[in-house]
């Protein structure tokens, strides 16, 4: 699985007009599955994820994780991580999961996450949705499990 983290003072994800979900202070977490994954691989991005030190300790250094900090995440799949850009001017997504596949290991991980005490939004899997963040920092940090 592969997940963009954002560090945010807030975060929304809407659709046709409707917030959905909404976070902050916390993290803002893109997440796509890749063709082969499997929950075990959602459960170990989850479990980094929360331990992750990202989050400023009272010296200003990057020493606390979301959990330290009592943050939040929004979750939002997001297929167009599994870009492949190294041929040609058009980006190929064959990498990604199938989207039943997908789905499911997106609600793995987003139940992983939510089960070790981060409180967890989401998006829509596979809808068309406005995305809008603060990103505190910014720090933005790129992960595969």
């Amino acid at each position: 699985m592969r997940a963009l983290l954002q560090r945010i003072s807030s975060a929304s994800v809407t659709v046709e007009g409707t917030v959905i979900g909404q976070s902050g202070p916390g993290l803002m977490i893109l997440v796509c599955a890749m063709q082969g994954d499997d929950e075990a691989q959602a459960e170990q991005l989850a479990n980094k994820i929360a331990k992750l030190r990202i989050f400023k300790d009272d010296a200003g250094k990057m020493n606390r994780s979301i959990l330290d900090i009592c943050g939040s995440a929004l979750v939002v799949s997001q297929f167009t991580l599994a870009a492949d850009t190294s041929r040609g001017n058009r980006p190929g997504f064959s990498g990604a999961a199938p989207a039943a596949e997908g789905e499911r290991l997106y609600g793995a991980f987003v139940r992983n996450l939510s089960s070790l005490g981060i409180p967890v939004e989401t998006g829509s899997f596979g809808a068309d949705m406005a995305v809008e963040l603060v990103n505190d920092g910014p720090v933005t940090i790129w992960m595969e499990s």
